[in-house]
Formats: structure tokens, sequence, C-alpha cells
């Protein structure tokens, strides 16, 4: 399965089958009740766990909701979701692990699929942090702790929807966070005259303290742009909530902020303003940097969603009406497109990723007869890449996905119309005819 998704990414199992007995075979694998996620993401997380020795990684969770349509979807038992939760679908929580200095993505650490209940839940203050969908960011971090254990330095990224007390009180011990703020937390008192002080308040009066240009790249409704930031830190001390039901957590956790804040934005755009919490110390202009660039790795966790709904797999077009099977499938390709993105961003060559963490060894010949090829008599119709780099073969199915070399970047739709034609030159390259 994960190869037919690779191969020709998309939602429609007869296509990616291929025959008629593989259709069935697939059918068959995804509503099979010994096949399941949790397995699924345990695999490809120890993959991902054999590529991070001694290495620097940050770890980006996020959840997005998948919609499957309304009332049918929610009478063949899709949970509710989207505004007032009157469709129907499943929600999904992917961990991606990336190089803190490279940016290159190494692969999947944690996968979380569910299907929310009918019934509605308690009062949110009545219920415990793990009775709530909120102990996903948790457990995603304890997970991370585990399975990137050989790495140098491990940081999870979080936005607004992680930031939760217990997120910070129960991390492991090899863990470092950093969470965008979306709570105006208490604090401890800065000085004796002062006895209930809020964290965005008390950062806001902050002197600015450097500054940074930065491109934004382009989302729905909204043009890439650079903009200018100022810059604030400080220490806190965040104190715990007053509602909490956690009567074992600390009543204060020591924290550095660093606030961002986008001058001069243009009309009609909403300025960049990001309170990000982390358990690192940030004791200066460089260190206060460090904090953004890595949660500005956030983004990729963006284009995973982007390349697994729309750019390539468009997953909720499946028509699978269990839910169950629905959830395999959508664990299946997810893995798959974390190659499809690995691809993405290695084609600039700035990954140092080799041709072994998305190729079979038996790949590379291919690769390199189908790349002289491809190549033409211009220096940027030449592949400029190392035969063996994971860029080289970026290049080869860029430009076999309809990529001229001279205008733009291949995103994930011209990598997945690339490896779709690779694939076929592979299948006749190891054709053998026998009895012709």
């Amino acid at each position: 399965m994960h190869r037919a998704l690779v191969r020709r990414p998309g939602s429609c199992i007869r296509l990616l089958a291929g025959t008629r007995a593989r259709e069935i075979q697939f059918t068959r694998w995804v509503r099979n009740r010994s096949v399941s996620v949790s397995e699924m993401a345990r695999f490809a997380a120890k993959k991902t766990a054999a590529r991070v020795a001694g290495r620097e990684v940050v770890a980006i969770q996020d959840t997005t909701e998948l919609i499957y349509g309304g009332r049918k979807a929610r009478a063949n038992g899709f949970g509710p979701v989207g505004k007032g939760g009157n469709l129907g679908g499943l929600l999904l929580h992917p961990v991606l692990a990336v190089d803190a200095t490279s940016g290159a993505l190494i692969g999947p650490v944690d996968l979380k699929i569910w299907n929310r209940a009918g019934e509605q839940a308690g009062p949110r203050r009545g219920r415990a942090t793990a009775e709530k969908e909120s102990q996903r960011w948790i457990d995603a971090a304890r997970h991370a702790g585990e399975v990137l254990a050989a790495a140098a330095q491990i940081t999870v990224i979080s936005d607004r929807e992680g930031d939760i007390y217990e997120q910070f009180a129960c991390r492991p011990a090899n863990v470092h966070l950093i969470v965008r703020a979306c709570q105006n937390r208490r604090i401890e008192p800065q000085t004796q005259a002062e006895n209930n002080e809020l964290l965005f308040p008390f950062i806001d009066s902050q002197p600015e303290q450097g500054r940074l240009s930065v491109n934004i790249p382009a989302a729905p409704g909204r043009r890439a742009r650079t903009a200018e930031l100022t810059i604030r830190f400080a220490s806190v001390e965040v104190r715990k909530p007053r509602h909490t039901l956690g009567g074992d957590l600390p009543e204060k956790i020591k924290l550095s902020v660093v606030d961002v804040h986008e001058i001069a934005a243009p009309d009609a755009v909403e300025p960049v303003h990001w309170r990000l919490l982390t358990t690192h110390d940030v004791a200066s202009l460089g260190s206060a940097r460090r904090i953004i660039d890595q949660y500005r790795m956030r983004w990729i966790i963006e284009e995973f969603f982007r390349t697994i709904k729309t750019a390539g797999f468009n997953i909720e077009d499946a028509d699978i009406s269990d839910p169950n099977a629905m959830s395999n499938f959508v664990a299946a390709a997810a893995i798959a497109a974390v190659t499809v993105m690995q691809l993405v961003r290695a084609r600039d060559g700035t990954t140092d990723q080799k041709l072994a963490d998305a190729f079979d060894s038996m790949d590379q010949p291919i690769l390199q007869a189908v790349s002289r090829q491809l190549e033409g008599k211009t220096a940027r119709q030449k592949n400029p890449h190392p035969e063996g780099s994971l860029a080289y073969g970026a290049w080869v199915l860029a430009r076999l996905g309809g990529w001229t070399g001279y205008y733009g970047k291949p995103g994930p739709q011209v990598m997945r119309r690339g490896l779709e034609d690779f694939q076929r030159i592979k299948y006749g390259a190891t054709l053998e005819l026998h009895d012709v």
C-alpha cells in the first residue's frame, strides 16, 4: 500500500491498485481489524529513530480535520467536525521530525487519528486533561522523547492549541518545548510592588532588543512577503492555573518568552505577532533568533497538510464509508506523503540527505540513466547535485513531472507526477520478458 501511494498518490483505491486483484487486496487490508494506525505509526517511527542519532532534531506537531461529508458521513459513523460540528470526519495529529540545522524532513515520529464520539462531553473545567483531546499534545512530546532518544537534542514545536500548563509540567527530561502562547497566564511579579502580573502586558512592556527580517510564505488569502520583526525576550515564572485539576503539578514553572511583532505590515494584512514560550534558556539576541527560526519550521507541517489534502493525495475525496477503514487509509497516505515532502524539501540540495532516505538501492542506476536523458545543453538543464544525494533524485523526478528547470520551484504535485513516471520507467527497466 505504501509503495502504491508513493508511486501514484491519490484517494481512489481502484487507481492505486491498478488491477482488480490488487484492488480487492487493498480493500481487505484497510478493513482488516488486525491493521491499526498505531502499528503503522510505530513502524514508520522506527525508521525515523534510526536516522536521528547525534542530530539536533525539531519535532513539529499539529492537528487538522479531515471532512468526509454531512448527513451521510454522520450516518456512517464519522464524528462531528467543522464549525458547529455538523459535518462528519476524522482528526489527524502527526508529529514530524526535522533536522534543526538543515531543515531536512527526517520522517514521522508519531501519528494519531481519531473519530470523535457523537455525545456531548462535560464542561471542560470539570474534566482532567487526560480526559480531553488536549492530552494529545502531552502524549506527542512524551513519544518524541522515546522515539528520538538517540538525538543530540529534541525540541517539540506546538502552535497555540498546545499552550497547556501540563505540557510544560510533564515534559520528558530529554525534551525541550517551544509553544506559541495562547493564554495570558499569570506570572510571578518581576518587582515587589506588583502581585498579580500577566504574561502579555509584561512582555509587551519590555524594550525592543533587536530586529529580524524573515520571509513569510504565501497562504490562502495571503501573499508571500518579507516582514521586519521586532524582538523582545525575557525569563518568566508561569503560575499554575487556578482551575486546574492537577493537584500534583508544580505551583510555578520557569520559562523563557520570546515576543516577535511585525512592524509596517501591508494594509489589510494581519501583522505577525508571536509570543513564544520555551524551556530553552534565552539570554541573548542570538538565542532568541534561534527560537524564532525553529518555530518557523512549523510551516513544514502546514505543507504536509496541504500535500495530503489537496496537493497530491486528495485524502478528503476518498470514498470509504467505514471510519476504521478510513483511519487506516489516512495513516498509510500520511506516511507516504512524508516521502513526497522529503523530495520537495531536498530539491535545492540544502538538506544534505542521501538517496536511501526515499529510494531503494536499485533505483540509483536508473535515476542516473534518466538524468542523462533529461539533461539539456544549458547549465540550468544540468543536474547540479551529486549522485547518491536525495537532491539528485528530486531533480530527476521534478523534470519527469514537467518542471523545465527555469521557472519557479517544483512542488508536491510536480513530484507526485514525477514519481508516477519514474515508477513506470523503473518497471520497464526491470521487466524480464522470457516468453516473447
